[in-house]
């Protein structure tokens, strides 16, 4: 636990604007010069950003309090206060942004893997008494205050981003097979619980296809009631494309393994318990695990008529290779759903707009300041007298 952090409470806020001037201009040889107070600059916004290359939410462990910076206040000459720099949140994908008193969804991030989203805008600056100048009042004193900025409490959870999760009772071999199937290490040993933090791994189909496998800890007959660890890694398998249910063939209980289990999960989420799935029976080079197969998939075709159940032994290599065509027929369609659930909003990190081919708009030019008096640059040629 000490390792892996999924949730955390942390205060954001935007910049505040800054304030506008009050000034008159005061020259050499330049009478009555006239009001000359600049605007206040915009304050920074609060941004969150996806980033693809972290996983936890460790870095949010220490740090709690993410604030933009303030915008600069105006100054005289009509020099504008220059605006606040943004805060930027680094997130991983998968994060949901809720509320920490009502528990309401604020942004769910699903499955986009990066980009940005403006969570909270700066305030505006104020106007410095250039603005307010006018025929009656000549010599305006005032200014605009900066608008504040906002700030809220914010609890972000991850909900890891996998297309097949690994459901089952504990020691059924959740771990064993993420080992055999993938790159990652999880911890394995004969005594149950020995995993208590979430993993992933990633199943290499071929050069264009990987799947992402997730195992989370077992799950305990009355886990929806706070049994063992409870229900709290279940949320990182509600992005899945599908299930895969991994029921210990050697253990007395097998039979009823599909409806307990079956059971916690529409207990945590009615969404969760309606994904596909596929039944995997294990250990069947144990004594009467072989003899017990038929008897599993009669008792989950009696609940799950159309659910495939297949059975494996990692210890023998029995039944892998099916396994896998399973793993990669469940795991069908994931990309498309990961692009649906993008929120609305959300701007890439990396876009970067093509100026070869973007097309022009006209430049506008404002009216000029009668105040003022610019160069007149002639462009006709003068033929030179000979010297």
């Amino acid at each position: 636990m000490i390792r892996f952090a999924d949730e955390a409470l942390i205060t954001v806020s935007s910049g505040k604007g800054g304030n506008g001037c009050v000034a008159f201009r005061r020259e050499k040889y330049v009478p009555n010069g006239g009001p000359s107070g600049g605007d206040g600059g915009r304050g920074g916004d609060l941004v969150f950003e996806i980033r693809g290359n972290l996983r936890t939410l460790a870095h949010l462990r220490y740090k709690q309090t993410f604030k933009a910076k303030n915008g600069l206040d105006g100054q005289g000459s009509r020099r504008f206060g220059a605006d606040g720099a943004d805060c930027v949140v680094p997130l991983p994908p998968g994060c949901v942004l809720k509320d920490p008193e009502s528990g309401k969804t604020l942004l769910d991030f699903g499955g986009a893997q990066e980009g940005r989203f403006v969570f909270l805008k700066g305030g505006n600056g104020g106007w410095g008494n250039v603005h307010f100048k006018g025929p009656v009042n000549q010599a305006p004193r005032t200014a605009l205050p900066g608008q504040p900025g906002e700030t809220r409490r914010v609890r972000v959870e991850l909900n890891i981003i996998a297309d097949v999760g690994f459901v089952g009772f504990p020691n059924a071999g959740k771990s064993t097979l993420l080992d055999y199937f993938t790159n990652a290490r999880p911890k394995i040993a004969p005594y149950p619980f020995t995993t208590k933090i979430p993993n992933l791994g990633v199943l290499h189909v071929d050069d264009l296809q990987n799947i992402i496998l997730a195992d989370i800890p077992g799950i305990l007959e009355g886990a929806s009631a706070g049994a063992g660890l409870g229900i709290r890694f279940l949320k990182h398998i509600s992005r899945s494309a599908g299930l895969a249910f991994l029921i210990d063939l050697s253990d007395a209980n097998y039979a009823q393994a599909y409806a307990a289990l079956q059971k916690e999960l529409e207990g945590f989420s009615a969404q969760l318990a309606a994904k596909k799935r596929i039944v995997v029976g294990t250990k069947i080079d144990l004594p009467e695990a072989k003899e017990r197969f038929p008897a599993l998939r009669d008792a989950v075709h009696a609940c799950a008529p159309d659910v495939p159940v297949l059975a494996v032994s990692v210890h023998a290599r029995r039944g892998l290779d099916e396994l896998k065509r399973a793993l990669v027929d469940l795991a069908a369609g994931t990309e498309a759903e990961k692009t649906a659930s993008a929120p609305q909003g959300l701007e890439s990190a990396r876009s970067v707009p093509d100026f070869l081919t973007a097309e022009l708009e006209e430049p506008v030019y404002p009216d000029p300041d009668p105040e003022y008096f610019g160069a007149t640059v002639s462009l006709s040629r003068k033929r030179r007298g000979k010297k």
